[in-house]
């Protein structure tokens, strides 16, 4: 069964699929391997239903967790096993169009206060200034991806690959450069981890961002990418044009950018009511 595990380890890796993905799909592997407690190689497609719907309606997974189960399984079928009869008439789960949750500015501000480490409160600072992904902010190289000259980010390898600019925000860097002299990073990584070329693991920042969040008093769902969609929010607030915020977030679709319309209050409370319009409705 680890042989298989390996192949399709090398299978993704031979598609360049990142790191982030082949981890993620081989703990969907090994989550259908214990579940029927044998090599998958061996499962029919009645099986994988079954397990799937397992995960579904026992374990109560999100659609999101669902649907990479399902991309993973299919990618194993596929390309690995080269088996495609055994997953072509499986369906990927339905997704909610839910609106992203979005701070406030002031909001922002409390939960950055509330951070006393300033290494924790330069990460969070980055990803709230700049739009950036928690896995893009923990990779920040030492070495040229803070361009201080021109006042750009450089994003290396985002989601998708893609690598990206982004501007940076002047507060931002005086908070850096007040980072840089307390840590002096030795390695490659700007956010070291247990090594000085190991960049922090995203977990522990997401634990001191929550514990902030607490203290800041706020109540809303929020999670560390709340900050990704507080960002693009308050730039369209601003009169940011939507392609713009899509180069800076990386999109690759405007459509994915226009959700952001619905979620601004500005754009909201700009258009009249048919109540408000001249003449009687």
């Amino acid at each position: 069964m680890k042989k298989l595990r390996d192949e399709m380890l090398s299978d993704l890796a031979l598609r360049n699929y990142s790191e982030r993905t082949q981890q993620a799909y081989l703990r969907c592997y090994s989550n259908l391997e214990k579940h029927f407690q044998r090599s998958p190689e061996g499962l029919e497609e009645h099986e994988i239903r079954a397990f799937l719907v397992y995960l579904s309606q026992e374990r109560m997974l999100s659609a999101s967790y669902l649907k990479m189960h399902v991309a993973a399984i299919k990618f194993l079928y596929r390309v690995t096993l080269n088996k495609p009869d055994h997953v072509q008439h499986i369906p990927y789960p339905k997704i909610l169009n839910t609106l992203p949750q979005v701070l406030t500015r002031d909001e922002v501000l409390a939960i950055l206060q509330q951070i006393r480490s300033v290494k924790c409160r330069a990460i969070v600072t980055t990803a709230y200034a700049a739009g950036m992904r928690i896995s893009e902010v923990c990779a920040l190289s030492a070495r040229g991806d803070i361009d201080s000259q021109r006042m750009l980010i450089h994003v290396r390898s985002g989601k998708g690959g893609k690598d990206r600019c982004v501007m940076l925000s002047h507060h931002l860097l005086v908070l850096l450069r007040e980072y840089w002299k307390q840590a002096r990073p030795t390695g490659w990584c700007l956010f070291p981890g247990k090594g000085p070329d190991q960049p922090i693991m995203p977990c522990s920042v997401r634990g001191a961002f929550k514990k902030a969040v607490h203290a800041a008093g706020i109540s809303k769902p929020v999670t560390f990418h709340t900050l990704r969609h507080s960002f693009a929010t308050h730039l369209l607030e601003s009169g940011t044009d939507l392609r713009v915020i899509q180069a800076l977030l990386g999109h690759g679709s405007i459509r994915t950018t226009t959700r952001y319309t619905h979620v601004s209050p500005h754009w909201i409370g700009r258009i009249k009511s048919p109540l408000d319009m001249p003449g009687r409705p």
